[in-house]
């Protein structure tokens, strides 16, 4: 009988020195990380945009990660922050406190998430010579992903086998096993250096049973789905045994631009194990370990001698692991040259909806009904933030045809038995938003929970702090040279491009609203009209409005299922731009194609009424004679040369001045939008209206969210010497 190993030695040598060479040039780098970790924790120990998207798709944001790392620790155990009652808080501030290690208490959704995620992830055997045993889990209606050492080649994967339900049922006995053969000749794309394998798998098992019905885990490309410190969650095979869970052990201690390392209680055999976030999304692909090794440079066994070859790879001791990032995967998936059938089947697999935690499928051959499907997450840009196009999957239409939820009742709940969630547009702020994971609250009520939480934090905290604010404002402006004009002007545009570290999205409910914009009375004000408004009523009336557009993009995914992808787009602009929401761009979205960072940047942002909004549309500023004929209302009065604003003219002159030095170039280069030759009327309106504590508040506040400042609201006395004309586009 041929021996069985855990997997091929000679590949598993070579991928752990790998691993251990990366691990061990990062030394330096990963101290940092910990001593940021103890000292700060989580929130401050990566990248500020990684950390601002992950806090996005948890639905939370940095005003309340602020507020709750103000807050005792021993608040939080009792579900208080700021004197809210525990009941305020929704899946989104546990999700959050969880990621900072204030609080380990979890929903019971947790767990029945988890279950499903692990009814996807089977053992991979190897037969014949050399048989080895690995991990791998259904990505796709058809698609396994493992590791390249594990199936090295089209050749060993035919000789392979996939086994789901090893594992034990909730009565402690054992499930009985459904297994399904591997097909490369259908479909199989490796990568060395990745070590990953995608392999087709039989439609059916030997005895007929559906591969359908142990689901799959959509993948997605998205950043924001794990950070630094966080905690990791694998469901693998370790040494071929039955499935097995490390929970919340696994802490990351390194992100490198193809590879996470983390520890982790892993053995060989689970090599292809998924590694998941706490909303059961998979955020790697586990595929080595790291060796501890002694004074001598010598790999350790696990009793703390010196390890030798001869006493096999499950002695070794290990004080990390590694995994392949899973949007590295899609990657390499979406460039690999692939003929015959396989590219039908790589598109089920890169169309796959995502989002949601836990398979999609029947929760079991048996069960009783099927589980929902996750909605696709459209994030509406690429991870280098360009806007890229919606491609939908036209069987979606198929899916969510006939009764939905009624009335706005958001999409189905993780937990209920309705139809499967249409995807959202990316008009819904990009990969900050989606549908619900946390398997209560729909979107976007969650959303509207998460911006009244804010709201009330808000109230408990000094509007404006003078004295701090100046002495921010001192160390901001300190590496500037004495200069004036294009000097200036040039040093400013490098200042606020590298400040500007964290670039939430658009997303003015959760940020705007409850606090940015607020006036010393702590109420908003239409920037146009001046008219007065209560923060809530501005949150609630724009959830409705999302509500209602959500609605729309339903009834657009139903009736309008044959549309290609760029006519969708097209639709989903359209939709966008019939529904109106009170905020306002005062550089218009589209002079800039509604580009991030530039449309969630919160210093151009301003609370304005539907009705001016409306009527401003994207007209450029424009100052009319006394007598000039020109269609009025209390917004301000509009012909075709342009718009005059009846109020607010000195914040939007200086928030126009700040995108002109912060995106220089930008605008200007198209018929409507604002020309240079009206520079000296902004000027006229900056120096008519004195910056006053509203716009200091709004400026501290952004400071505090972005990095950057609006330096014409901290120095107004530069506007005349920054040689503004050479902000536009070349003539």
């Amino acid at each position: 009988m041929a021996t069985i190993e855990y997997l091929p030695r000679t590949e598993f040598l070579r991928q752990t020195e790998r691993a251990t060479e990366r691990y061990e040039a990062r030394t330096r780098e990963r101290q940092a990380i910990r001593k940021a970790l103890d000292d700060r924790g989580v929130l401050h120990a990566d990248a500020p945009d990684r950390v601002t998207k992950r806090l996005a798709r948890l639905g939370a944001s940095w005003p309340l990660a602020t507020a709750l790392e103000r807050t005792p620790r021993e608040a939080t155990t009792g579900r208080s922050l700021a004197g809210l009652a525990p009941d305020s808080f929704g899946a989104d501030v546990l999700a959050l406190e969880r990621l900072m290690g204030r609080n380990d208490l979890v929903d019971v959704g947790f767990l029945e998430a988890g279950s499903l995620a692990a009814r996807s992830v089977g053992r991979v055997f190897v037969g014949g010579r050399g048989a080895h045993y690995g991990t791998g889990f259904l990505v796709s209606e058809s698609l396994l992903l493992t590791n390249n050492h594990v199936l090295r080649d089209p050749e060993q994967a035919g000789r392979g086998l996939v086994r789901f339900n090893y594992q034990a049922g909730p009565d402690g006995r054992p499930l009985e096993p459904v297994e399904f053969g591997l097909e490369p000749a259908r479909f199989f794309v490796t990568d060395r250096h990745l070590d990953f394998t995608l392999v087709a798998v039989a439609a059916r098992s030997r005895h007929g049973e559906p591969l359908g019905a142990f689901g799959r885990l959509g993948l997605s490309e998205a950043q924001g789905k794990v950070i630094l410190g966080e905690l990791v969650n694998i469901v693998q095979h370790p040494g071929g045994e039955p499935k097995q869970l490390a929970l919340r052990e696994n802490e990351v201690v390194d992100l490198l631009d193809d590879f996470v390392q983390y520890g982790a209680d892993t053995r060989q055999g689970s090599s292809g194990a998924p590694v998941f976030n706490d909303q059961w999304e998979v955020v790697a692909l586990h595929h080595a370990g790291v060796p501890a090794k002694g004074a001598d440079g010598r790999y350790l066994a696990v009793d703390g001698s010196v390890w030798t070859p001869e006493q096999g790879e499950e002695r070794l001791a290990w004080k990390a692991n590694e995994g392949v990032r899973i949007s590295r995967i899609l990657r390499a998936v979406r460039e690999a040259a692939v003929s015959g059938s396989a590219p039908e089947l790589r598109a089920q697999l890169l169309e796959t909806p995502t989002g949601l935690p836990g398979p999609i499928g029947p929760p079991s051959p048996a069960g009783a009904g099927p589980a929902p499907a996750p909605a696709p997450e459209i994030s509406g840009r690429s991870e280098s933030g360009d806007v890229v196009h919606l491609t939908v999957p036209l069987r979606i239409a198929v899916g969510i045809a006939g009764a939905g939820p009624p009335s706005w009742a958001g999409p189905a709940p993780d937990g209920d038995r309705g139809a499967p969630s249409p995807p959202l547009p990316p008009a819904y702020g990009g990969p900050a938003y989606g549908p619900p994971t946390d398997g209560r609250v729909p979107y976007p009520e969650r959303e509207l929970q998460a911006a009244l939480v804010n709201l009330e934090a808000g109230r408990d905290r000094p509007y404006y702090e003078a004295e701090a604010d100046q002495a921010a404002r001192q160390e901001y402006y300190a590496s500037l040279p004495g200069v004036t004009g294009a000097p200036l002007r040039q040093a400013l545009t490098d200042l606020l491009e590298r400040t500007h570290e964290r670039r939430p999205a658009y997303k003015p409910i959760m940020l705007l609203y409850p606090w940015v914009d607020l006036h010393p009375d702590l109420e908003l004000r239409g920037i146009y009209s001046g008219e007065s408004f209560s923060p809530e009523e501005f949150i609630r009336a724009d959830a409705e409005a999302e509500a209602a557009r959500f609605e729309r993009w339903r009834e657009l995914l139903v009736r309008e299922a044959a549309l290609g992808p760029d006519a969708v787009a097209a639709e989903m602009d359209a939709l966008e731009d019939a529904v109106l929401f009170n905020c306002e761009h005062v550089v218009p979205q589209s002079w800039f194609a509604k580009r991030e960072p530039m449309r969630g940047d919160l210093h151009h942002l301003f609370a304005c009424g539907t009705t001016c909004n409306s009527f401003r549309g994207n007209f450029p500023y424009f100052d009319f004679a006394d007598l000039q004929e020109a269609i009025r209302t209390s917004c301000g009065r509009r012909e075709s040369q342009g718009f005059e604003p009846s109020a607010g003219k000195g914040p939007v002159a200086r928030a126009t001045f700040y995108f002109l030095l912060r995106y220089p170039g930008l605008i200007g280069d198209a018929p409507g939008e604002l020309r240079r030759e009206r520079l000296e009327m902004l000027l006229t309106w900056h120096e008519s209206e004195a910056v006053g504590e509203y716009e200091h508040h709004r400026n501290a506040a952004i400071a505090e969210i972005q990095g950057d400042r609006n330096p014409l609201v901290d120095h107004p006395e530069w506007a005349r010497d920054l040689d503004f004309e050479h902000a536009w586009p070349a003539a």
